[in-house]
């Protein structure tokens, strides 16, 4: 092993197995959820993000943790019959993409393994996973993106508006464009970044910038009202509020959904989670009632106002507290399909025990984070339920980032 020379190493580096910016030789095996490449050293485990599996490349170690390590990428020594030319020039130090330099087909193949062996090591059991089913668009789908800056210490102009440099926590990678970023918000981005820069004394710290394609163009003031098409329906949200941001894939990923929750045979659907109404009012279209709950009564009022909208008549949202989610549902347990789309941490214990008294025939359960959601599934298992069905879908291409929808239902073998 070769040791480089470096600066001087952070204070709380620990030394062992390796030094500071150690330079070593390492044969990646596969990747791992978070987007890197994984191999081993004399036993050891390694990181190192940018490196593809079947790879052998020469890394520089950054930190030593209980039972890894994590490198940067200095070289490759031997390529990946996958490895792609990433189209964006700053890829490898801007954080945002993991996978620019993967083919597009390599990625969906790696999305669903890692899924699959998702399913394996936190909800322990085998179980298929369906094919992903990608994005129409792989660059230039993202219709919301968020940079950020911080002041320099020393005063002047502000320097970095972007994203946080990879592998790093606090330093930022300047993003003069952004090739997942619609057309649209890299049109508008030189001038909000130059204005930034202008007003550079007004600002008192650093912020964090928004710049959503909607209907009525790019917005940046996070509590503007900001429309949506997705199919037929149109949706009115704020702007800095959550909302699906890839509308390329969109009505593709919540017509399964809605089918998911139709084909078990039931006539109501509870949409637990249901924002501004997105997947309530797809439902609304193949459901007798959808009822909608949300803990914000601003969201609610957001939805209620959506169907209206739309003409839909068969839609009602209600503010539910955390401790009584359920508790204006009146439609049959039996005849009624749940839909949950919790944030990345998952459903809590308080919202699951709720879920399993209701006791609905089937549930359709939507995540941008599999590895919460696996987690959660051991408990529906537990429960009594059977896992039915696993489609993954990538809406976030060049991305580490996956959503995965599984459906449920209580008492049926398992496919």
């Amino acid at each position: 092993m070769n040791q480089a020379t470096a600066p001087r190493p952070p204070r709380k580096f620990v030394p062992t197995p390796f030094s500071w910016h150690q330079e070593i030789e390492v044969e990646i095996a596969t990747l791992t959820n978070m987007g890197q490449g994984l191999g081993r050293v004399d036993g050891w485990v390694v990181m190192v993000a940018f490196a593809l599996p079947g790879e052998r490349v020469k890394a520089r170690v950054f930190r030593n943790d209980k039972n890894f390590s994590e490198a940067d990428l200095v070289e490759v020594l031997i390529p990946s019959p996958d490895r792609a030319v990433p189209l964006c020039p700053i890829f490898g130090n801007c954080g945002g993409c993991q996978y620019q330099n993967l083919t597009y087909a390599a990625q969906l193949q790696w999305k669903r393994r890692q899924v699959t062996e998702l399913l394996r090591h936190m909800a322990k059991i085998e179980h298929e996973v369906l094919p992903v089913i990608g994005s129409p668009k792989e660059y230039g789908y993202r219709s919301k993106i968020t940079p950020h800056f911080e002041l320099p210490r020393e005063g002047g102009p502000i320097r970095e508006i972007g994203f946080l440099r990879a592998g790093r926590r606090y330093e930022l990678v300047d993003v003069p464009r952004c090739e997942i970023a619609t057309p649209a918000i890299n049109d508008a981005l030189p001038e909000i970044r130059n204005a930034v820069r202008k007003r550079s004394a007004s600002y008192k710290k650093g912020a964090t910038l928004l710049l959503r394609d909607t209907l009525e163009g790019v917005m940046t003031d996070s509590n503007a009202v900001a429309h949506e098409r997705v199919g037929p329906l149109e949706f009115e949200f704020l702007a800095g509020d959550f909302f699906q941001n890839n509308p390329f894939i969109l009505e593709t990923f919540v017509t399964h959904a809605i089918h998911e929750a139709r084909s078990g045979g039931a006539r109501f659907l509870v949409d637990a989670y249901c924002g501004s109404g997105l997947f309530s009012l797809f439902g609304a279209r193949e459901f007798e009632r959808v009822t909608g709950v949300e803990i914000a009564a601003t969201a609610v009022e957001r939805a209620t106002r959506n169907a209206a909208r739309n003409g839909l008549a068969n839609c009602e949202f209600h503010a539910g507290s955390a401790e009584a989610v359920f508790a204006q549902i009146t439609a049959p347990a039996d005849e009624t399909a749940v839909l949950i789309d919790p944030p990345r941490r998952g459903s809590d214990e308080i919202f699951l025990n709720q879920l399993f008294a209701f006791g609905p025939r089937t549930v359709v359960y939507v995540s941008c984070n599999p590895a919460t959601q696996m987690r959660d599934l051991r408990f529906f298992l537990d429960a009594g339920y059977q896992l039915r069905k696993v489609q993954p879908f990538d809406l976030f291409p060049q991305t580490k980032h996956l959503e995965c929808v599984i459906t449920l239902e209580r008492g049926a073998p398992e496919a």
